[in-house]
């Protein structure tokens, strides 16, 4: 997750209104929106709102609402494909589909870090309104359902989703977060926290480390206890990794010149007959290329290895990463589908998500978003900058955003993030996540019900609006 504005899109305030207004005449809601400038809690400061333009289900032109039956796992039961028994994409007719374990076609509509709150107040809330974990797992398995949420996304207690009693009729898609890399980094040393992921030495991965491959194997011998499960939807390899357009540069001034990727860097720079000093982007993006298919290839073999039957979902690109075709286009040679946190953007753009499926060739997810309400009591200075006045607003940003989401014909899931808020009380909490209104529920375990309805409302749609945009672009 990322603090700064519009990393994807570069777009501010001022501009963003007349950007979204061309992409289609149903942006006839306007939603009042402001950002964080300065996250500090001492000096937290925000922008003036602004007004942006939004569509909802309510404004979308031509659309008429209509019931389509679902099976146990959330699948449409009007339109089937082959069923392997596990999950896995296809691109049928145009349109990119996740399919789920019967071979009905699916979408992966989660929530993020469906977990029990860790803070002494979260703590207490659970035993007073639940009871217990296993009460709260219940309950809030049939919650998620009955939005018409069919999965858990990443950082959520697999181990209480497995075991419940619920998995069998009625289960969630969950997934699973291996992390390859920031686990070989803690082992190394040498990572440090930064928000929302895992810093790296001169912001550089250790994948030419002679070491992380045999890590790797090692680390994925544990999916041999989940290679059996439909109900597993696929895993992540690692979560916002620093593979940018830099990384040729930061290779070549780490200060170890006996260091793995110094030495792949500069023999690399010397067989071209390049100077340090001489590089060009296209310099760049070509020795990017050679680090996302060192990294890629290796996860992806240690995950084949132990589990054949469930999708890589990739490492959960984030920010400029959007924009890196070597990137992309790697990635779409090891995945299933390939997992994207997209953030800062009020509506997803359809040339961005149609470069993402034409660079890959393949489907996508947007693995992490969201906004923030003022009417929260929370300070909401943590995390990325959207901040909109209620639980309404909230509500309406979901469904502009998954409307397009659903409109790109490439994207097969979508996973909000997340379940509960973060709590300024927890102590020892990710820079992150400390201070902000991210989830569905309150700390309190109490429902945001303007969001939710809202949420419910497009969810219960979702299979009918692929059908609407289909016919729209024909």
């Amino acid at each position: 997750m990322k603090t700064f504005f519009n990393i994807l899109t570069g777009l501010t305030l001022a501009t963003a209104l007349p950007a979204i207004a061309q992409d289609s005449l149903d942006f006839s809601k306007v939603v009042e929106v402001r950002k964080v400038l300065n996250n500090s809690v001492a000096n937290a400061s925000f922008t003036p709102y602004g007004k942006f333009k939004t569509r909802t289900l309510a404004t979308l032109s031509g659309f008429k609402t209509k019931s389509i039956k679902t099976n146990k796992y959330g699948g449409r039961l009007d339109r089937k494909d082959m069923a392997t028994g596990f999950y896995h994409t296809k691109k049928i007719n145009g349109r990119w589909w996740a399919i789920d374990p019967q071979g009905n076609l699916f979408l992966h509509n989660a929530l993020n870090a469906v977990s029990m709150g860790s803070s002494d107040r979260n703590k207490a809330q659970l035993s007073k309104v639940y009871g217990n974990e296993n009460s709260w797992m219940t309950k809030t398995q049939e919650m998620i359902r009955s939005f018409g949420f069919n999965g858990a996304g990443a950082w959520s207690n697999t181990k209480l989703i497995t075991q419940s009693p619920l998995q069998k009729d009625k289960p969630l898609a969950y997934t699973i977060n291996l992390d390859f890399m920031s686990a070989y980094g803690l082992k190394r040393g040498g990572t440090f926290q930064l928000p929302g992921h895992r810093g790296y030495p001169n912001n550089v991965i250790f994948v030419f480390d002679p070491a992380f491959e045999e890590f790797c194997d090692q680390h994925a011998k544990k999916l041999a206890e989940t290679k059996n499960d439909p109900n597993l939807f696929g895993y992540f390899s690692d979560n916002e990794m620093p593979l940018g357009i830099k990384n040729l540069d930061g290779y070549l001034t780490l200060k170890d010149q006996k260091d793995p990727g110094y030495l792949v860097a500069k023999k690399w720079i010397d067989d071209k007959g390049i100077k340090a000093d001489q590089l060009t982007d296209a310099h760049r993006l070509a020795f990017l290329e050679i680090v996302a298919e060192k990294y890629f290839s290796i996860v992806a073999k240690a995950i084949k290895k132990y589990d054949p039957n469930h999708m890589y979902l990739g490492c959960r690109f984030h920010g400029q990463q959007g924009n890196l075709e070597p990137l992309w286009k790697v990635a779409g040679k090891y995945t299933g589908t390939i997992s994207m946190n997209y953030y800062n953007a009020w509506t997803p753009s359809q040339t961005q998500m149609a470069k993402w499926a034409n660079w890959s060739g393949k489907s996508f997810m947007i693995t992490e978003w969201y906004v923030k309400g003022d009417d929260s009591d929370l300070g909401n200075t943590a995390g990325a900058g959207w901040v909109v006045k209620t639980q309404e607003d909230r509500g309406l940003f979901y469904q502009n955003f998954v409307l397009g989401l659903i409109e790109s014909k490439n994207c097969v899931g979508w996973h909000w993030f997340k379940y509960m808020d973060n709590d300024p009380t927890q102590k020892g909490a990710e820079p992150s996540n400390t201070n902000a209104n991210k989830g569905i529920i309150d700390n309190n375990y109490q429902l945001y019900t303007p969001l939710v309805n809202k949420m419910k409302e497009l969810n219960a749609q979702m299979y009918q609006l692929t059908d609407f945009f289909d016919q729209q672009k024909k």
